[in-house]
């Protein structure tokens, strides 16, 4: 795990006092959260409890209705997704987000930031350092042998892992991580959480992960975030989560 913050380190990621209304209905509702460079963070919490909404917030796929979303120290509340992204701060989605009938290869290709290049010539201006980038993630991610394979062939795990390396082409600090073990069988869940782990420790990239693999959680992040009902029940260690009683209770029931 990296080293935890402390408190001369400025947080790379802020919500401060986040809401998100749907109707009458609060799916996040005043969450304050801090992402240190260089964490690897967990945001856990039973099903229904706000967590992809808060994602969706945080890259600026949702508007916010109150509060405020700091990135790298600037006020990025309700700013495009693309600006975001551009800014280093890249992610995941639960759905799986691939293109499946086109190659691993051209899968990471089309994910680099690129500027109003028409589609069908992006492959051909594409530059020597953004092939070489691309060369290298799916190294490190094990997928080098499957480039030429069309991008629907690929396990589900595989498929994760591909979508990790399209979130990565951007090269951002920050990448949010939406449940990347569903569907995933238990080996490659392995390979997943090593390649993060590398990925942190070697790249200096910071994660935040919404995971329901409790045990991927404790063997991964630093912290833990917990949500329920919309709202931040408790945040800790790993240890300190699995030992609070709110957070058993929210999870199973008395």
């Amino acid at each position: 795990m990296s080293q935890l913050p402390t408190k001369q380190t400025a947080p790379l990621l802020e919500a401060r006092q986040v809401s998100k209304y749907f109707g009458g209905l609060a799916a996040v509702n005043q969450v304050d959260l801090d992402i240190y460079p260089g964490e690897i963070v967990g945001l856990v919490g039973p099903n229904g409890s706000g967590k992809t909404t808060l994602f969706d917030c945080l890259s600026c796929l949702q508007s916010i209705d109150k509060g405020k979303i700091i990135f790298k120290g600037k006020d990025i509340t309700n700013t495009r997704p693309y600006q975001v992204s551009r800014m280093g701060l890249s992610r995941t989605f639960q759905k799986l987000r691939v293109y499946r009938q086109m190659t691993v290869w051209e899968n990471m290709l089309i994910s680099r930031q690129w500027r109003g290049e028409n589609l069908f010539v992006i492959f051909k201006v594409t530059d020597r350092h953004t092939r070489r980038r691309a060369r290298e993630l799916l190294e490190l991610l094990q997928l080098s042998r499957l480039q030429h394979e069309y991008a629907g062939n690929l396990s589900g795990g595989q498929q994760r892992l591909l979508e990790i390396g399209m979130a990565l082409m951007p090269d951002p600090e920050i990448i949010l991580l939406d449940e990347a073990t569903s569907g995933v069988n238990p080996t490659l869940i392995e390979t997943i959480k090593d390649r993060i782990k590398t990925l942190n420790r070697e790249y200096n990239k910071t994660f935040l992960a919404i995971e329901h693999n409790i045990n991927f959680i404790s063997d991964l992040c630093d912290r833990v975030y917990v949500l329920n009902q919309g709202e931040k029940l408790a945040e800790g260690t790993p240890q300190e989560i699995q030992a609070n009683d709110a957070v058993v209770e929210a999870y199973f029931g008395t």
